[in-house]
């Protein structure tokens, strides 16, 4: 059977109204219900969200603890090498120290040699 009825511009307007307020009022009672959930879900966020933080300072902190430890390992590391560094300059100055007062005692013994040898023959020729 046909449509009888006459569904002039203003039945469409009004049916297209009211099927908006009743999409509209579905989707609020559907809020309404789900706000609960929505509640502990945001809930839940929150937590995660600080438990993500709280781990990230925890990673932060022990980032900082292990730089701070490599630092002084190679602070100490920097210590030893210059104490050693100044160590081996100091023994090479003293071996060099040492190899000039040889120098020195071996020429003024070969001067003193010198001198006697020097004393004797005009020993002899007086």
């Amino acid at each position: 059977m046909r449509n009888l009825r006459n569904n002039d511009f203003v039945d469409r307007r009004s049916t297209a109204a009211d099927a908006k307020a009743h999409l509209l009022n579905a989707y609020r009672t559907a809020k309404e219900i789900a706000e609960p959930t929505r509640l502990a879900r945001q809930a839940e966020r929150v937590t995660l969200v600080e438990a993500r933080d709280a781990r990230r300072a925890e990673r932060n902190r022990l980032k900082l603890e292990e730089q701070t430890r490599l630092e002084l390992i190679a602070a100490a590391e920097k210590a030893t090498a210059a104490a050693a560094a100044t160590a081996e300059t100091e023994a090479r100055k003293g071996a060099e120290n040492a190899r000039i007062a040889r120098l020195v005692e071996d020429e003024a013994a070969r001067k003193a040699e010198r001198d006697r040898r020097y004393a004797a023959r005009k020993a002899r020729q007086a």
